[in-house]
């Protein structure tokens, strides 16, 4: 099936009564506001208002790193080994746990994400091969393997996570794609319709295969992390042959493809 190019959200946005709004990617580039979404946030939420809440995969971790209500999280121990940057602290407050740098005395690792915008999964190989040789579990509170970073894509949590399941390493997942967090939009945008909600994000790997699983429409911005691969070369711009092979070779459906998040 062809892939079909969105100009703008007023033709898709009477469809639909919530949306789901992917931040890094989609709304900012992790420097900036990306162009036109503030006013295209706008013009969805009227009367007027950018969104009604914030959910995010960090918050989702919290959650449960606070409730401790499955067995996973029963069994994780306090003495936690933090990997992350100083912009992660506020992940640690209320959770009354024990931060060590020492992996011979932590229970957990707790994954938020290189500690600076060039750090290489090289530079985090000796504390990740320390936890696999002591089958450390690991929480991943962002699954995205890059973001952007300005004009430039920056390692982030999921490559670590990824990196350290490959090597046989237990990780408990969240955010996109996983089905917990659209549970958790979901309750809070409190429609019942799966069929009323539009999913928007820079992601195939997350964004558009996770709005799949949950059963809600998507719209790939393939002006984010995926702008040099499924950009026009030399301009602004999808490049729709692409784009649709990249939908055949993933087995991705969304709705529709625009490259940047527009009225």
């Amino acid at each position: 099936m062809e892939t079909q190019l969105i100009l703008g959200m007023r033709e898709l946005a009477p469809h639909y009564d919530g949306f789901i709004v992917d931040l890094w990617g989609v709304i900012h580039d992790g420097v900036a506001p990306m162009p036109d979404a503030l006013e295209c946030l706008r013009s969805l939420k009227e009367p007027p208002g950018l969104y009604d809440d914030v959910m995010s995969s960090g918050e989702e971790t919290w959650q449960h790193l606070s409730r401790r209500d499955d067995p996973f999280y029963a069994a994780l121990g306090r003495r936690c080994l933090h990997i992350g940057s100083e912009r992660d602290m506020e992940i640690r407050d209320g959770l009354g746990l024990e931060f060590s740098d020492c992996v011979e005395r932590a229970q957990f690792i707790l994954n938020t994400g290189p500690a600076g915008w060039d750090d290489r999964i090289e530079d985090y190989e000796p504390v990740l091969c320390a936890a696999l040789r002591r089958a450390l579990p690991m929480v991943c509170a962002n699954p995205d393997i890059v973001v952007m970073h300005g004009d430039r894509l920056a390692l982030c949590a999921g490559a670590l996570a990824k990196w350290y399941e490959e090597g046989g390493g237990r990780v408990r997942w969240h955010g996109k794609p996983f089905g917990s967090v659209y549970d958790a939009c979901l309750g809070l945008l409190g429609i019942a319709d799966r069929a009323r909600v539009l999913a928007l994000g820079d992601s195939l790997r997350t964004d558009i295969a996770g709005a799949d699983g949950a059963g809600i429409d998507s719209v790939l911005i393939a002006g984010g992390i995926h702008a040099q691969e499924l950009g026009t070369p030399g301009a602004q711009g999808p490049d729709l042959a692409r784009i649709q092979t990249a939908m055949r070779e993933g087995s991705y459906n969304p709705l529709g493809v625009a490259w940047t998040l527009r009225w």
